[in-house]
């Protein structure tokens, strides 16, 4: 019970936290502070308000600080402007919607779709490409590709990652369970597990940039490569 507690404050937090508009937590809600289930704390000035600062959840807090940066670095969490989803029904080689709504099996859904019992476990593709508006320097606003997975059922359920148009791999970035963490980028066309009353976020994988190499070595090959392009020229 404690552990489906932890992560369903994890689940609570990260979709809030990665939902378009301004964020709302109430105070102490990042620290594990719990009102004992009251919503009218506004009135009470006791220990069910005030924050006991010697039970901080430490773990948590730094949970909530991690979805913090990703939402402060990535624009694709704070647009400006609201969702177009079109085309719903994507035709081969048009351009990907800026948003798309995943089945199971790593399709778009359809309007029908939703009046199937699907619901509980579903897929959202934000497309970086499709945030619209431009920075204070008049370039436009761009960021990498997204994938968030949220399963609400009390089993496991599998997922299909969406085809190569969205991206060829993608790097898990938070796992509320805890199951991906750490793990290899995975290629489209796979399927991972979403846990019990969890969810996953994946980002597009971008491959790290290479460590510039700045050894004695390679200060002679650059000059070896100089003297041999001035012989040839030569």
């Amino acid at each position: 019970m404690l552990a489906l507690r932890a992560r369903q404050q994890r689940n609570f937090l990260a979709t809030l936290l990665l939902s378009q508009g301004v964020p709302m937590i109430a105070h102490g809600d990042e620290l594990g502070r719990t009102q004992q289930g009251n919503n009218n704390v506004y009135c009470q000035d006791s220990e069910l308000s005030w924050i006991d600062w010697d039970k901080v959840d430490q773990p948590l807090l730094e949970f909530v600080a991690a979805v913090n940066r990703l939402r402060s670095e990535h624009p694709i969490f704070r647009r400006r402007r609201f969702f177009d989803g079109r085309p719903v029904r994507r035709g081969e080689g048009e351009a990907l919607p800026d948003i798309a709504w995943l089945t199971q099996d790593g399709t778009p859904m359809e309007p029908e779709d939703w009046d199937s019992p699907i619901g509980r476990f579903i897929g959202v593709f934000l497309n970086g490409r499709g945030i619209g508006g431009r920075d204070d320097r008049g370039q436009p606003i761009t960021d990498e590709n997204f994938l968030i997975y949220f399963n609400a059922d009390d089993v496991a359920v599998d997922f299909v990652l969406p085809s190569k148009d969205y991206s060829r791999k993608w790097d898990e970035v938070i796992d509320t369970a805890g199951e991906y963490a750490d793990s290899e980028p995975i290629a489209a066309g796979r399927k991972i597990a979403v846990q019990a009353k969890s969810m996953v976020v994946l980002r597009a994988h971008t491959p790290p940039p290479e460590e510039p190499d700045h050894s004695v070595a390679a200060s002679l090959a650059v000059l070896a490569d100089e003297k041999g392009a001035r012989k040839d020229h030569a």
